[in-house]
């Protein structure tokens, strides 16, 4: 029997992902599973987009060009105008969503060995990526008890080697929430200029910054040859399934690597890139509705999981995730738990463990994330449910000094 690809059996497991037979599971034995696993919001795709979306006629759909619809990255130029930042058309190459674009990134900025900085904990797929690139990464640590903050320049500085290419960042920080200030955007542009390093931006959440306005890394001058932008939207019109995101830079040799790689795939979806040119349009009711509807679901979670014996969280300051620490030594252990043997008043919570967010071994083992993407009822309901779980959880334990001393141990 021929054997599979060792690529395909050491590829890391999705952490918000790989629990969902266990999910299944609990369904199919009549239990309801509120889930705060993933980024999968409740609230309704932009509707008046939908129903302009609905109106138009095709008779073929046809293979779009492999940068993308030309009147959608117009629209494209005019959306990012808003944020203070000039683009031509051709700086936007339309993706297979957010995460082809950051594959893109991969392929196109770095070789086969070569190591991208990435503070921690991060967007979990960024290890599969470069997993699939053959591309190291070297994380540096940042701490629940700051609410995540970014890591000192000299931490960056301290791990960059002969191999380094690239400082890769989420801000508002899927998996944290936490929001990085001008001034640390600052200490990374004269990081990545000093070290003639790419900067990549994961940007999918810059409407849900709630306490300020965030700067893209494109507005920074002097990284016009460093700056790379990820976006999606997929998280900001609640429209995860049309997969349509982008890769955005002024840098035409990076555009022109990404070029190579996106005639390959042929085309971005192009359904997909009709209805995101619908949401383009008339979208900032819409948007300021759902950055207050999300703000107001952030509030009902940490309110909760403040009041809980034992637990540690902060407020963050933007996207719709937050990590917390629970009295507990397995995240792992707990999430399957919830799924295979809890029940209260006929429910169950589906949580992401911790662990699968860090590189650093050991790292995540009280901690679990948490995606505040369902409605204020069903956050209370499900935060009943995690409540109680903690209280009659076997495993738990209200002896958190291990995690007191793991900075010492990082």
């Amino acid at each position: 029997m021929p054997k599979v690809s060792h690529r395909s059996e050491t590829v890391p497991l999705s952490p918000f992902r790989k629990l969902i037979p266990l999910a299944d599971k609990a369904k199919a034995a009549g239990r309801h599973v509120y889930h705060l696993n993933i980024g999968q919001p409740d609230i309704k795709t932009h509707p008046s987009a939908v129903e302009r979306f609905r109106k138009i006629k095709w008779d073929v759909l046809e293979y779009s060009p492999s940068n993308g619809i030309a009147s959608y990255r117009e629209a494209l130029t005019d959306y990012y105008a808003r944020f203070d930042v000039s683009l031509e058309a051709d700086n936007i190459m339309v993706t297979t969503g957010g995460s082809e674009a950051i594959l893109f990134f991969m392929l196109s900025c770095l070789d086969p060995g070569d190591e991208i900085i990435v503070p921690e904990p991060f967007y979990a797929n960024y290890n599969g990526y470069a997993h699939i690139a053959d591309v190291r990464v070297v994380a540096i640590t940042s701490y629940i008890e700051d609410g995540f903050s970014l890591p000192s320049p000299e931490a960056f500085a301290n791990k960059i080697t002969n191999r380094t290419r690239a400082i890769i960042i989420t801000s508002p920080n899927n998996p944290t929430g936490a929001c990085y200030s001008d001034e640390e955007m600052a200490s990374l542009a004269a990081i990545v200029k000093k070290h003639d390093l790419f900067l990549c931006a994961d940007e999918v959440y810059r409407e849900f910054a709630y306490e300020q306005p965030l700067r893209s890394v494109l507005q920074i001058p002097g990284l016009e040859q460093h700056a790379i932008v990820i976006d999606s939207v997929s998280k900001r019109y609640s429209a995860t399934g049309a997969r349509v995101g982008a890769l955005v830079c002024r840098n035409p040799e990076i555009l022109a690597g990404v070029d190579r790689f996106a005639k390959l795939r042929l085309s971005p979806p192009g359904l997909g890139q009709m209805l995101s040119e619908c949401m383009l349009q008339d979208d900032d009711a819409y948007l300021e509705g759902v950055k207050e509807d999300y703000r107001n679901r952030r509030d009902t979670v940490y309110r909760r999981l403040q009041a809980m014996p034992g637990v540690f969280s902060y407020s963050p300051g933007g996207a719709f995730y937050c990590f917390a620490r629970f009295p507990i030594t397995d995240s792992e252990d707990f999430c399957r738990w919830l799924l295979e043997d809890f029940e209260y008043e006929g429910a169950t919570v589906m949580l992401s463990p911790g662990p699968g967010f860090y590189a650093t071994p050991g790292l995540g083992k009280q901690e679990c994330r948490i995606a505040y993407v369902l409605n204020v009822d069903d956050l209370e309901k499900a935060m009943n449910c995690l409540e109680r779980a903690l209280e009659v959880y076997p495993g738990r334990s209200d002896d958190v000094a291990a995690y007191r001393n793991h900075k010492t141990l990082a």
